[in-house]
C-alpha cells in the first residue's frame, strides 16, 4: 500500500515515555541527548543487525556526535551467555546507556545488560524461576545507577518495550528464567511502524498472537486490577481489527500502527500477570526452541477451556466488546480458533513438533514456572500434562 493512512504521531507515558509514530527512528539521537547518553551500546540480533535500518541507526547517530557501538550476539530465545557478553562490551567500551533494538529476544537483552552493568552479584544469583525465590532475590539487585534504556521494537508483540522484566534461558538447566525489578522499565520507547514491514507473514503472525496473549491472560489473571483490564481490551480489540490484515498485506500502515499500538496495550496490561499459557509456553521455547508467540498461539484455546468454570463471565463480556456473535465463553474460542486458521498457524502441537512423549519432561518445568501461580485456575504438574496432551490431540472439551 502506498498510501499512508492516520497514524497517530503523538507522545504518551504509562508509565515509560513512549514516541509513536511513522519515522520517528530519527529521533535517536535526540533523545539519547535528552537522557544524557553519549555513548549508547546498540543491542541486536545478527539478522537485524544486517538490515539497512540498523546501519542508517549507526550512521545517524555517529553523525550527531554519539559514540555509539554495536552488540549483536543475541540468540532468538537468549541464553545467559549472550547477557553476560553484552555486559563485557557495555563496560569494555565505556558506555552511558543502552539501546535495544529488535524483537523481544534483543529488548530483553538490552534491559538485562543496562541491569547487570551495576550489580554485584553473578547474573545466575539473580534469575527467578519461582516466587519462592522472589524476595531473597529482589534484595540482593542493586536499583541505583543503572544506564538509560531505550528499546526500538522491530516486531509487534512482544511487550518487553515496555516490560520490567527479562526471560534469559538458564544454559546448564534448560529452563527460562527472569530478571525482574520495575527499574528495568525502559526509559523511553520509539515505537516507530515503519520497523516492522519488513516483518514476513509467518512472523507478523507469531508476534501478532504474542500480544494478544499477553492481554488475554492479563485480562483472564487471578490477580485483580481494573486498570490494567481496561488497556487489555483495548489491545484484544486492536488485535482483532489488525493482525489478519498485517498477515495478509505486510505494506499495510495501518494495520501494521495497530498492531504496534496492540503490543504496547499487551506489555502494559501483563504487567498484571499471566498464567498457564505462559507457563506451558517457556518450557516449549526452552527446551525445544519454539518461538514463544507461536507456542503461545497454539496453547491458548486449551488453556482457556480449562479455565472456563472460573472466567466464563469474563470471556462473555470480552466477547460483547469484541461485537462477536452470540457472546459467550465458548464464542472467545472459537474467535481464537478461527484467527488462528486465517493465520495459519497450527491446531495442535503436534504441528509443532512436539509428542507425547515430551510431555513427562515438559509438565514439571511448566508447573514450576514462575507464571503459573498467575492462572485464574490452580495447576500443578498433572493439569499442566493434561493440557499439553490435550493441545498435542486437538481436544478442546474440558
Amino acid at each position: 500500500m502506498s498510501d499512508k493512512p492516520d497514524i497517530p504521531h503523538a507522545d504518551w507515558a504509562f508509565p515509560t515515555g513512549i514516541r509513536f509514530g511513522l519515522g520517528r527512528v530519527r529521533e535517536l539521537p535526540e533523545l539519547c541527548r535528552e537522557l544524557g547518553v553519549a555513548k549508547p551500546l546498540l543491542v541486536t540480533d545478527s539478522g537485524i543487525a544486517a538490515l539497512p535500518m540498523t546501519a542508517a541507526i549507526l550512521n545517524s547517530c555517529q553523525a550527531d556526535g554519539l559514540g555509539i557501538a554495536l552488540f549483536s550476539d543475541v540468540q532468538p530465545n537468549p541464553v545467559e551467555r549472550n547477557v553476560i557478553d553484552g555486559v563485557s562490551a557495555y563496560q569494555a567500551g565505556g558506555h552511558d546507556g543502552v539501546i535495544a533494538l529488535g524483537g523481544g529476544s534483543s529488548l530483553d537483552v538490552g534491559k538485562a545488560v543496562a541491569l547487570m552493568a551495576v550489580q554485584k552479584y553473578p547474573l545466575r544469583e539473580l534469575t527467578i524461576a519461582s516466587f519462592q525465590d522472589f524476595s531473597e532475590i529482589q534484595s540482593k539487585l542493586v536499583t541505583h545507577g543503572l544506564p538509560p534504556v531505550i528499546t526500538v521494537p522491530t516486531t509487534s508483540g512482544t511487550g518487553s518495550e515496555l516490560g520490567r522484566a527479562s526471560a534469559i534461558i538458564d544454559e546448564q538447566s534448560q529452563t527460562k528464567k527472569g530478571l525482574f525489578h520495575p527499574v528495568m522499565m525502559p526509559q523511553i520507547c520509539l515505537a516507530d511502524p515503519e520497523l516492522t514491514l519488513s516483518l514476513p507473514p509467518a512472523v507478523t503472525a507469531a508476534v501478532g498472537f504474542d500480544a494478544l496473549s499477553h492481554s488475554l491472560e492479563a485480562y483472564c489473571c487471578a490477580f485483580p486490577h481494573p486498570f490494567a483490564d481496561g488497556v487489555a481490551l483495548q489491545g484484544m480489540a486492536l488485535v482483532n481489527g489488525a493482525l489478519v490484515a498485517a498477515y495478509r498485506d505486510g505494506s499495510d500502515l495501518g494495520a501494521r500502527a495497530r498492531m504496534m499500538m496492540a503490543s504496547l496495550a499487551g506489555g502494559t496490561a501483563f504487567q498484571k500477570g499471566v498464567g498457564a499459557v505462559h507457563a506451558l509456553s517457556h518450557p516449549l521455547s526452552s527446551r525445544h526452541g519454539i518461538h514463544h508467540g507461536l507456542a503461545n498461539a497454539v496453547l491458548m484455546p486449551y488453556v482457556l477451556a480449562f479455565n472456563m468454570p472460573v472466567i466464563e463471565a469474563k470471556l462473555a463480556a470480552l466477547a460483547r466488546y469484541l461485537d462477536l456473535a452470540a457472546p459467550s465463553g465458548q464464542a472467545i474460542i472459537d474467535w481464537l480458533v478461527d484467527l488462528r486458521a486465517e493465520c495459519d498457524i497450527p491446531h495442535r502441537l503436534a504441528g509443532l513438533g512436539i509428542a507425547e512423549t515430551d510431555i513427562d519432561t515438559l509438565a514439571p518445568l511448566a508447573a514450576a514456572d514462575i507464571t503459573a501461580v498467575e492462572n485464574p485456575v490452580a495447576v500443578d504438574e498433572d493439569d499442566m500434562a493434561a493440557l499439553y496432551r490435550a493441545a498435542l490431540a486437538g481436544d478442546l472439551s474440558h
